[in-house]
């Protein structure tokens, strides 16, 4: 029952979060390439950065945690909750808000790529330079973030606690 009512939950989340980032980029269709290329940039660094929070829940160990709630440093009981719901905490970084990454930015490229279009370059030419370019971004930002995410866990999951305490 618990698993059934999670995957309902993230569900939902995904729904919402998919149809709040559709509506911006829709919205920021009609702005130029320059701000279509900075909007894009911050989609795939926003993937890029909940894919290294996700990795860094999963690697990181609660014991210091543990230790730094016992000197009541702010924050590190927040750690302690996100590492003990780490399944849970990798999948929405990873798998929800990193998906939704993915789609909008290829969402934003479509955009730019049509964009570039009109502008007189080769279509084809625009498609392949974009979505290269979403590819390599993408691919090798999350590639590099996942080392340091699992070299630094300890220090990302407790900037995350940190952040969180501040709510």
């Amino acid at each position: 029952m618990k698993q059934k009512t999670w995957v309902i939950q993230v569900f939902i989340l995904s729904f919402i979060l998919s149809a709040i980032f559709s509506g911006i980029s829709s919205y920021i269709s009609n702005f130029n390439v320059i701000v279509l290329t900075m909007i894009l940039l911050v989609v795939i660094s926003i993937g890029i950065l909940f894919d290294m929070i996700g990795v860094a829940t999963m690697t990181s160990k609660e014991a210091p945690f543990h230790a730094m709630n016992a000197k009541k440093v702010k924050g590190a009981s927040s750690c302690i909750k996100l590492l003990k719901n780490a399944n849970k905490v990798s999948s929405i970084c990873n798998d929800v808000i990193g998906d939704i990454c993915g789609i909008v930015s290829g969402s934003l490229g479509a955009v730019l790529t049509i964009y570039l279009s009109t502008l007189g370059m080769n279509s084809l030419l625009a498609t392949i330079l974009v979505t290269s370019f979403i590819s390599a971004l993408t691919v090798g930002g999350k590639a590099y973030f996942k080392t340091v995410a699992m070299k630094k866990c300890d220090k990302i999951v407790f900037c995350v606690g940190k952040l969180i305490t501040l709510k």
